[in-house]
C-alpha cells in the first residue's frame, strides 16, 4: 500500500496549528514524525498520513 504524504500546510490544518507551529515544533524536535525530500537544508518537508494520525492519538489531538 503506498503511502499518503501530506504537505506541512495540511498537517497543520488537521492539528488545528498555524503551520509556523510546525515549524517551530520541527525545530525542537517534537510533533509529528517528518522527513526531507533531499538533504538540501531548505528540502521541502512531508509528513507521512499514519505517522501524523499516530501523533494526534498519542496527544489527544483534535479529530
Amino acid at each position: 500500500m503506498a503511502t499518503a504524504w501530506l504537505t506541512p500546510q495540511e498537517v497543520a490544518a488537521r492539528l488545528r496549528v498555524h503551520p509556523g507551529t510546525l515549524a517551530n515544533w520541527r525545530y525542537q524536535g517534537v510533533g509529528p514524525r517528518y522527513r526531507k525530500l533531499t538533504e538540501a537544508k531548505n528540502s521541502p518537508v512531508r509528513y507521512a498520513l499514519g505517522d501524523v494520525e499516530d501523533y494526534m492519538a498519542r496527544e489527544g489531538a483534535p479529530a
